[in-house]
């Protein structure tokens, strides 16, 4: 139900939102902006109006794609309201651990770690071409989100993948029992 009321504030703005999770979507407020003014003052609209009707708090992330958007959205959850201009997208990006580039895991992580590349900044300095001899295919892709290159359009309406739901806990459950419990549930 609250999912759905934050969806109806979402769609109050923009008619194109791209859902991530319960809690989560991508907006594009390109046309919304005559209206209500900079997606900066969109962001602050959305997050206001999520606390004042809700009470919840929300992390909101303005920037120039959605990889970016995401990242800024996260980074300083659970109440955080992150900008990222055009201009301060390698500012930005550069001293995030590569951890933050969607796609890395274990494996790509131990890769550029044997590397001794830790950071964005560190990857970025590789060119596409020294990433693909690295990484095949997926080297391209990396080198791109380490530029901040995220063509992707936000995409609204796409069919659902998978069915999830999560609960969040205020703090962390170390008890296997009661996380079995809440599992069944």
């Amino acid at each position: 139900a609250v999912s759905r009321q934050i969806q109806e504030i979402f769609s109050g703005y923009t008619p194109i939102i791209e859902p991530l999770s319960l809690d989560e979507a991508f907006l594009d407020v390109a046309g919304s902006e005559q209206l209500f003014g900079s997606a900066t003052n969109i962001g602050h609209l959305i997050k206001t109006q999520i606390r004042d009707e809700l009470r919840l708090v929300a992390s909101i992330g303005v920037a120039p794609n959605k990889f970016l958007a995401k990242i800024a959205s996260d980074i300083r959850k659970p109440d955080g309201f992150v900008i990222v201009g055009p201009d301060q997208v390698q500012s930005f990006l550069d001293p995030l651990p590569v951890s933050r580039l969607w796609g890395v895991g274990k494996v790509t992580g131990g890769t550029f770690a044997r590397l001794g590349l830790q950071t964005i900044g560190q990857l970025r300095r590789l060119t596409a071409t020294e990433l693909t001899d690295i990484l095949g295919s997926a080297g391209e892709h990396f080198w791109r989100l380490a530029h901040g290159i995220d063509e992707r359009p936000v995409v609204p309406d796409r069919d659902a993948k998978s069915i999830s739901h999560e609960t969040t806990f205020a703090e962390d459950i170390q008890d296997d029992e009661l996380l079995l419990d809440w599992l069944a549930e």
